[in-house]
């Protein structure tokens, strides 16, 4: 009950008329500051940067840094306090909203997925997919082998009612909702921090496949795609402090070397 109060209780979100589009310059974040709560310190502060269209970018820093937090912005899943988000020269803000969010496809560390079959969860993305567009996906994200070998194959229910699956196996099904989308715009959020390192990198082949026509958005760990982003972004206390390709990175900003060296030669 205090949970559907908490519902009942949130704002409703707000947009204005224009249908939203792909980008074909890109994302601009001007002077934008962000916090989760007026009482805290900005999460993101005095960001000014400029995400360019259907190319690779990488978002770098430790745990905290507001990695996660900047890419909640493009598809306002938050507002910022302060400044402005424009895709190509228009305000976010002035975009449907549902349209807007249309234009992504996410996957999260923590994917979820409905209490209902294989076929029916990807369907949810695409409802007029056809069975070779759902397998050839399942194939690109490495799930379509798991998924043959389950008691009954893609009509197998998940969750509750049916089956539990890993969390290697729920991230696998939600990239393959994003490949069967093909959404202009994809965030992958730690997508692949339960994948084994071959599975991981037949996915990093499948998604430069799409490397130029897709604005993809990587906040990883181990994702050695990080290396071949056209742009990486380096954040730290909600600040980027860097920013370039891998190879100017590791001779111009210490922080992106020690984490480099830490973590993404894994």
């Amino acid at each position: 009950w205090v949970r559907i109060k908490q519902i009942l209780s949130l704002k409703e979100e707000t947009g204005g008329d224009l249908k939203a589009f792909s980008p074909s310059k890109g994302f601009t974040f001007k002077n934008v500051y962000f916090s989760y709560d007026s009482n805290l310190p900005y999460a993101l502060e005095n960001i000014n940067i400029f995400i360019p269209a259907n190319k690779i970018i990488a978002l770098v820093g430790p745990s905290g840094s507001g990695k996660t937090t900047l890419a909640s912005l493009l598809p306002r899943f938050y507002n910022p306090q302060k400044g402005v988000i424009f895709l190509d020269n228009i305000p976010l803000n002035k975009f449907d909203i549902l349209s807007l969010r249309n234009l992504f496809g996410i996957v999260v560390q923590e994917p979820f997925l409905f209490n209902l079959s294989i076929w029916e969860n990807l369907l949810l993305v695409k409802s007029n997919a056809t069975k070779e567009e759902i397998i050839n996906a399942c194939k690109l994200a490495q799930a379509h082998e798991f998924i043959e070998k389950l008691p009954k194959g893609y009509d197998t229910i998940l969750g509750e009612e049916g089956i539990s699956l890993s969390g290697g196996q729920k991230q696998r099904l939600a990239l393959a909702r994003v490949f069967l989308k093909k959404p202009p715009i994809i965030i992958l959020d730690e997508a692949t921090s339960q994948l084994d390192s071959l599975t991981e990198k037949a996915i990093e082949s499948a998604l430069n496949n799409l490397r130029g026509k897709h604005t993809i958005i990587i906040i990883a760990h181990r994702l050695s795609t990080i290396k071949k982003a056209d742009k990486i972004f380096v954040l730290n206390h909600g600040k980027i402090i860097a920013e370039g390709t891998h190879e100017d990175l590791i001779r111009t900003c210490k922080l992106y070397k020690n984490l480099y060296s830490t973590f993404y030669k894994a």
